[in-house]
């Protein structure tokens, strides 16, 4: 079974950049997802990429302002945040997918981390 363990959440400004990073215990070669729940809200797909990390897949929302990026050599992906937003204050959970498509529910997930909490201030 594979752990993730995230890190490189907090408390930012309006308008700032965070850079959550997730550490894998393996290596993945699978979709691999980063997802948000904000309080009271549902988890939602935030951005997504492929095993061979060819292709990366994003909501609407955080289109042109997060990049979804994986190192395979150190077992990571990252999640570069840019001009964030009150909006954007939730908790950020990375996840692998036993799919080899590019899946947006979190059931086509199967293994989450403990997620990291990203705090905008606005």
């Amino acid at each position: 079974q594979v752990q993730l363990v995230e890190s490189g959440g907090g408390l930012v400004q309006a308008g700032g950049s965070l850079r959550p990073s997730c550490a894998a215990s393996g290596r993945t070669f699978s979709t691999m997802g980063w997802f948000r729940q904000a309080p009271g809200k549902e988890r939602e797909f935030v951005a997504g990429i492929s095993g061979s990390g060819d292709s990366t897949f994003y909501s609407d929302f955080v289109k042109g302002r997060f990049t979804i990026s994986r190192d395979d050599a150190k077992n990571m992906v990252f999640l570069q945040m840019n001009s964030l937003n009150a909006e954007d204050t939730a908790v950020y959970f990375c996840a692998i997918s036993g799919s080899p498509w590019l899946p947006r529910s979190p059931s086509q997930y199967r293994y989450w981390g403990q997620g990291t909490q990203v705090t905008v201030s606005s």
